[in-house]
């Protein structure tokens, strides 16, 4: 259920490359133009324009631009993202309080015989996270992704469309086209921020996210690969952010642990009844039963025809 939460990131990530790669158009002559080009990129290169000359206007000042407004950027997304991280540390500590009973559900839906009988477990599973106060997506939301869009649009489109930042060098890699060392750096910091989750929780857990836990840094590292190195800089800062983000709630996980310890003294994990798998198996012998009952043997047939066919 985590991996499949989790795979349904790869069209949301998908689906801004596309964006990025179309938003802005172009007239015979080569001119971009377009809402995106028109009402963001413009903008943010004056932005970057206006900070690089406040920062002395050298080499490396647009760089430099690019970070500080990285770090305005996640700095107003701090709350959100803190936020969402707590509330996913908070169902992996309930998720391992009722994990008993998700492996018993498991193994009954792996031995499960119809679709029917599969529906009903999978129903069971639903009902023990709502009778316990999970989500059913763990906590996740791409809600900081989806308001970072525009920005990204904004920073691809300004990197790729400027005549000052292509030839603009950032101690020695060119903001303006791709960088295979801000892919490797950006792929680097996820990959940390990747095992600083994973981090303070039981040892079970660990081995479930093992899997997924390269999907974020491949991602994020394949969005860099097919973007400028000015774009390839703000992943790369906005890794650093998210590790020292992780960091902060793996410092606040004790605490959420004790509360929730707590809270299940007070409410013990619920036990959910399966009576759905019952009545799905006392349907199946009725319907059996039913069928034999109403079916008739060949000779009864034949012993009844011809005991009409004598009355005749």
């Amino acid at each position: 259920m985590k991996k499949k939460r989790y795979l349904t990131m790869v069209p949301l990530f998908l689906t801004i490359i596309l964006f990025l790669s179309g938003c802005v158009r172009r007239t015979a002559e080569g001119k971009p133009y377009g809402f995106i080009y028109e009402k963001m990129a413009v903008p943010t290169q004056n932005l970057l324009e206006w900070i690089s000359n406040l920062l002395g206007g050298n080499g490396n000042s647009y760089g430099w631009a690019i970070i500080i407004i990285t770090l305005i950027v996640r700095l107003c997304l701090l709350p959100l993202m803190l936020g969402q991280m707590k509330k996913s540390t908070i169902q992996q500590e309930k998720m391992g309080r009722i994990r008993p009973q998700m492996q018993a559900i498991q193994e009954r839906q792996k031995q499960a015989q119809t679709p029917e009988e599969r529906a009903a477990i999978s129903q069971e599973m639903m009902a023990l996270y709502q009778a316990n106060g999970i989500s059913m997506t763990g906590g996740i939301g791409c809600l900081p992704i989806l308001i970072q869009m525009p920005i990204f649009a904004a920073l691809y489109a300004a990197i790729q469309y400027s005549t000052e930042l292509v030839k603009t060098n950032f101690y020695g890699i060119n903001l303006g086209s791709r960088s295979f060392t801000f892919v490797l750096l950006t792929f680097a910091i996820y990959m940390l921020q990747a095992w600083l989750s994973m981090q303070g929780i039981p040892e079970e857990q660990k081995q479930q996210m093992k899997s997924m836990m390269f999907l974020t840094p491949i991602m994020t590292a394949t969005f860099t690969f097919a973007s400028p190195a000015g774009l390839g800089l703000y992943f790369f800062v906005g890794g650093i952010i998210a590790c020292l983000q992780t960091l902060l709630v793996n410092a606040m996980r004790p605490r959420i642990r004790r509360e929730i310890e707590e809270e299940m003294k007070e409410n013990p994990p619920k036990p959910v009844a399966t009576p759905a798998r019952t009545e799905i198996k006392a349907t199946e012998k009725t319907v059996t039963e039913t069928t034999t009952k109403n079916s008739v043997h060949p000779k009864q047939n034949q012993r009844r025809n011809a005991g009409k066919q004598n009355r005749r």
